[in-house]
């Protein structure tokens, strides 16, 4: 299969309706008397399933801005078009404000790889509580934290920030110090957080790449130090060439969250030796991928060393907890570099700033450290069986897809896996078929899965028994939606 070829169900999503006005397709799109009654049946029954949910979303929206009530509104589905609020988790499950219980597949966007609230966490949490909540004078365990990163990771040196975007924010700002140049090189399609200097698109003018503002707010004086190139090409290892004596970095997803079937390895390290042999850093975003597919990250996975990486997620154990790690020529610009009591060393590297209120907050830490030290126990067998138990998940449902004739299937890496729709189909020009494909899942929460927008997680709290529920929902779904004539039969 030509994962290249393929768009997943979320990018499919966005295209159709990028931000929260109605498309025109969305209000001119006529459903036939099936299709209208399948609609108008799930509407009422999921809004009375999640009435507090709805009710809650109405109350507050005129106070509450909030994006997850708008990124991809769709006005055939607006009734259904609010975020399902929870109240508490365990586990691989999670409950509603109704009080619905779900198996849940968010994993918190990656988060929870061990399941919610795992009770070597929640002692560690529980017997911090005891000794107080301190933020401002640091935590005693932060060097310790600090340690397990490099251990599990081999970086040389880490640092701590309070999230992923902050983290991506001050390894751009550490390459850019030590390499006293502006320009950062990323890949199209690759997600870095909500800092603006990569929320930048391509255009090509006259054959030269160009960066520009890929969302309102974003200055075009902050795209043009971002160069934008095409993943996986060999045109895009010229172009570094080109660049050479301007780029501060290049930043790369190693797998691309929205394009999981993409595992470029032999471009990866071809980008490693090039960047290497041209004195550009190299920093890995690994705030998906670190700890998950490996406990060495993407890193260890395609057998690469990364200059700088970034990780988040599920470093603080579920906590708001992030780190950049790295060789210690650029680490030293966090602090000026290791000196010694009783000599004359001294901070010796000029330094730049970092460093925010909440970047070493001892509940992070002790979660981070539990979660940490889980994972050192663990070895690599947590990840190598969780992986394999998403792998036979995903086979499942393809076969599936494939045995009912639909342009549907899954692609993952590791234990983060995502929903595609093949490209090639006629299909993906259906109104009412793109209408199905937002409507699966609609129909799986209401029995019972939350998989929001087609990206998902398993972890460890999920179960053989947990992977059967779900392939039945979906099972349940689509059988649903091809009696309604949304989906083809």
């Amino acid at each position: 299969m030509d994962t290249t070829s393929k768009s997943n169900l979320q990018q499919l999503e966005l295209q159709t309706n990028t931000i929260s006005e109605p498309t025109h397709q969305d209000v001119q799109t006529e459903l036939n008397p099936r299709q209208q009654k399948h609609l108008e049946t799930l509407i009422a029954r999921y809004t009375k399933r999640t009435k507090t949910s709805k009710q809650l979303a109405q109350k507050y929206r005129p106070v509450f801005a909030n994006n997850r009530g708008s990124v991809g509104f769709n006005f055939l589905l607006k009734e259904m078009f609010y975020p399902i609020l929870t109240e508490r988790s365990l586990g691989s499950r999670i409950w509603d404000v109704d009080g619905n219980e779900y198996i849940d597949l968010t994993g918190g966007y990656g988060i929870h790889l061990c399941g919610y609230n795992p009770p070597f966490i929640k002692k560690a949490l529980s017997e911090q509580l005891e000794y107080g909540i301190q933020s401002g004078a640091q935590a005693a365990l932060a060097g310790e934290v600090a340690e397990l990163i490099s251990e599990l990771t081999g970086m040389e040196r880490v640092t701590f920030c309070s999230v992923g975007t902050e983290a991506m924010m001050l390894a751009l700002r550490i390459a850019r110090a030590a390499t006293e140049r502006n320009k950062i090189a990323l890949f199209s399609g690759s997600y870095h957080g909500i800092f603006d200097g990569t929320l930048v698109k391509a255009e090509t003018t006259d054959g030269n790449p160009r960066g520009i503002p890929e969302y309102p707010g974003v200055t075009q004086n902050t795209a043009e130090d971002v160069l934008v190139l095409e993943y996986g090409s060999p045109e895009s290892l010229e172009i570094i060439k080109t660049y050479e004596q301007e780029l501060a970095a290049v930043l790369v997803e190693p797998v691309q969250q929205h394009r999981l079937g993409f595992q470029p390895k032999a471009f990866i390290q071809q980008l490693r030796q090039l960047t290497k042999a041209l004195g550009i850093p190299l920093i890995f975003d690994e705030m998906n991928t670190g700890f998950r597919i490996h406990p060495g990250g993407a890193q260890a996975w395609f057998e690469v060393e990364a200059d700088i990486a970034t990780y988040g997620k599920i470093v603080g154990g579920g906590m708001p907890l992030a780190a950049v790690a790295g060789k210690a020529v650029y680490m030293d610009r966090i602090d000026g570099g290791v000196w010694n009591y009783g000599d004359t060393s001294y901070p010796h590297v000029p330094i730049t700033w970092s460093g925010t209120s909440y970047c070493r907050h001892s509940l992070s830490l002790v979660a981070a450290r539990a979660l940490l030290q889980h994972l050192k126990m663990q070895g690599a067998t947590l990840q190598e069986q969780l992986n394999q138990l998403t792998s036979q998940f995903v086979e499942r449902l393809n076969a599936y897809f494939d045995a009912e004739k639909l342009p549907i299937y899954l692609s993952n890496f590791g234990s983060f896996f995502n929903a595609n729709v093949s490209e090639n189909s006629e299909l993906v020009t259906e109104p009412t078929f793109l209408i199905g494909l937002k409507l699966i899942f609609h129909h799986m929460i209401d029995r019972g899965i939350l998989m929001p927008k087609g990206d998902g997680f398993l972890s460890q709290a999920h179960t053989e028994q947990d992977i059967d529920l779900i392939v039945q929902a979906v099972k349940d779904s689509v059988r649903e939606l091809q009696e309604g004539d949304f989906l083809p039969s």
